[in-house]
């Protein structure tokens, strides 16, 4: 018995003989695919439609995206099992991305499905399709007709609620869950799906009633104005849940009800561990510093959670009145210029980078910045002395050079032009563009060059001839 024997009755014709001992095989490998794709093979050839079928069926229960497996699938079923083959069909579909064909496919099955499960089992997929095409309520119609048979998936009313959610029907997916609830599926995740629609809908009693969840009651015994409750509850459960970022918001939550604002920043900060770049750090600080009165960090926070939040202009709106407060923070002024920046207001972000290269003379994202910006309206004596700057802070910077040899020489200052193309040949021998730059110093050094007059000087001495 082996792959090398059962090859050779194949490679020989002897199609019996390879499908017995392929068979010997799989009795030792029955998840080998590559064994279970030649009895398949083999099987289809003896005629031996129901055992193919079980081998390619295999094969798909390990790899459900084998479409080998599927579309001889469908070629066993085509004209024996309607239901079977438009089942497979839209499976294929699926796998291929071919949604709205794959949904086609699965409503031609329910068509031919003749029990309850094949009924049960089409609209489930389909109500899934639905959900993935952004047809919620065709996927919403589809679960409802579902709600009528018994023994059906939790996962029927827990996606029948999401949907709900998605459509802004919060009451109809407290119903539908607690429909289940009252049907006795006292699932967990039912249980405590119904619970968090509860304190969605501000009705923490009901939600305290229903829960199991030792933190969900903690959270209900906040919001019903009982901490003290809450506060027991989470000690008495701080090491089951010391790497839980929920015990910590509600810690956090805890603390800022009872006014203890620094303990309540301390818990935010463990919940930042677990939670990194969440909305609802930002949050739980900007209202924590709004009652220590401290109007600069409860802005930078509000800031920082607008714009997690893709609330852009309300984030720069946020960071402009904590700049107003606080002038000299270099990270608050760099998020605003690249903010403005972003959102088109070129100007507004180069006063601030003009204010970052005040406080830090050697900032060199504020200096290439401003550089770019003098070189884009022509200005090239400017251009030229932010780049200096930024060489003095990186003398390492071999384009950085380049650069200045060439802001120099559209400034027409022809020997700091020569200068750092000299420099620059001499720190980097073997760049690519040598010979380049060799041929422009070169052109250099026999022009006449006279260096032109800053933009600012060219503006004055217009209108003193006027």
């Amino acid at each position: 018995m082996s792959i090398q024997t059962a090859e050779q009755f194949e490679e020989n014709e002897q199609y019996d003989e390879a499908y017995t001992e392929y068979k010997k095989l799989y009795e030792h490998k029955p998840n080998d695919l590559q064994i279970l794709e030649r009895l398949g093979h083999l099987a289809m050839m003896l005629n031996k439609g129901d055992e193919a079928a079980e081998y390619y069926s295999k094969i798909l229960e390990q790899d459900a995206t084998n479409t080998m497996a599927y579309e001889q699938l469908m070629d066993i079923y085509q004209f024996k099992d309607k239901y079977k083959y438009y089942i497979y069909r839209g499976n294929l579909h699926s796998v291929e991305h071919q949604l709205e064909h794959a949904i086609n496919d699965f409503k031609k099955a329910l068509v031919n499905a003749e029990d309850d499960k094949e009924i049960q089992t089409t609209r489930f997929v389909l109500a899934s399709l639905y959900t993935q095409t952004g047809s919620n309520m065709k996927a919403i119609d589809e679960y409802l007709k579902l709600l009528d048979y018994e023994g059906i998936p939790d996962e029927t009313y827990l996606n029948l609620a999401n949907l709900y959610l998605k459509e802004n029907a919060l009451s109809s997916a407290v119903n539908v869950l607690e429909r289940a609830f009252n049907k006795g599926i006292d699932s967990n995740n039912i249980r405590e799906s119904l619970a968090n629609l509860y304190i969605k809908n501000n009705e923490c009693q009901k939600a305290l009633d229903t829960t199991n969840d030792e933190l969900t009651k903690a959270k209900c015994l906040l919001e019903l104005n009982q901490p003290e409750e809450a506060f027991k509850i989470l000690e008495e459960n701080k090491l089951k849940h010391k790497t839980n970022s929920r015990f910590y918001s509600l810690l956090a939550q805890y603390y800022f009800v009872t006014e203890d604002y620094d303990k309540a920043l301390e818990n935010v900060n463990e919940f930042d561990k677990y939670e990194k770049n969440s909305p609802l750090t930002y949050q739980m600080r900007a209202l924590i510093y709004e009652n220590k009165k401290d109007e600069y960090n409860a802005h930078l926070n509000w800031g920082k959670y607008n714009l997690i939040r893709k609330n852009t202009d309300i984030a720069i709106n946020e960071y402009l009145i904590a700049h107003q407060i606080k002038d000299d923070d270099v990270n608050l002024l760099t998020t605003l210029a690249v903010l403005l920046e972003e959102n088109g207001d070129k100007n507004h972000s180069i006063e601030f980078y003009e204010k970052i290269a005040s406080l830090e003379p050697n900032n060199i994202k504020a200096l290439e910045k401003l550089a770019d910006f003098r070189n884009s309206i022509g200005d090239y004596g400017m251009e030229c002395d932010y780049l200096e700057k930024w060489y003095e802070a990186d003398k390492r910077n071999y384009a950085l050079i380049k650069r200045l040899a060439e802001a120099y020489a559209r400034a027409k200052n022809k020997p700091s032009a020569v200068e750092f193309y000299k420099k620059y040949l001499q720190v980097a021998p073997n760049s690519e563009d040598y010979d380049k730059v060799k041929k422009a110093l070169n052109k250099i050094e026999n022009s006449d060059m006279v260096e032109d007059e800053g933009f600012l000087e060219k503006i004055i001495r217009f209108f003193s001839k006027s």
